[in-house]
């Protein structure tokens, strides 16, 4: 039986996270274009523009998660947006999103933030159950707006 391993990815797992990151911008109904994935990814660890982690099955990549910093001005403190997570089909039921989200909020702690927050599909259901489950409660104080059209 392979063990579930969770860590802060480095560059050198760029190739792995492209793959996954492709497949979760599949999963929102994009076309795939692992370059234009890597291209992405490369650039937000470059310029240290977020912070991803990276789960195993033995030796196979199987999800992942990128935070984004920001801030909270009435708060006056840093955030963190919790705004990719994706498991490959192989990895699902498995713990691993809630592995995940577990090393996400453990950074957020660790790097002094007030706030993790995330979104995701109001048809992602599946997803909605596990951060739930999580004890993660739904925002229904805020009306969010998109101005810019979504290619």
């Amino acid at each position: 039986m392979s063990t579930i391993r969770i860590r802060q990815a480095v560059l050198a797992d760029l190739d792995a996270l492209s793959v996954l990151f492709d497949g979760y911008r599949q999963f929102y109904g994009r076309e795939s274009d692992v370059a234009a994935a890597k291209k992405f990814l490369s650039e937000r660890i470059g310029h240290a523009e977020s912070v991803l982690f990276i789960a195993h099955e033995g030796s196979d990549p199987i999800g992942f998660a990128q935070l984004y910093p920001s801030f909270s001005s009435v708060s006056l403190g840093r955030i963190y947006i919790l705004n990719d997570l994706f498991i490959h089909e192989s990895g699902r039921r498995k713990g691993v999103g809630a592995g995940l989200l577990s090393a996400s909020i453990d950074f957020a702690r660790t790097a002094g933030a007030i706030r993790l927050a995330l979104s995701t599909a109001n048809t992602n259901t599946k997803a909605q159950a596990l951060y739930e489950a999580q004890g993660w409660e739904r925002d229904d104080d805020f009306f969010y707006i998109y101005p810019i059209p979504q290619s």
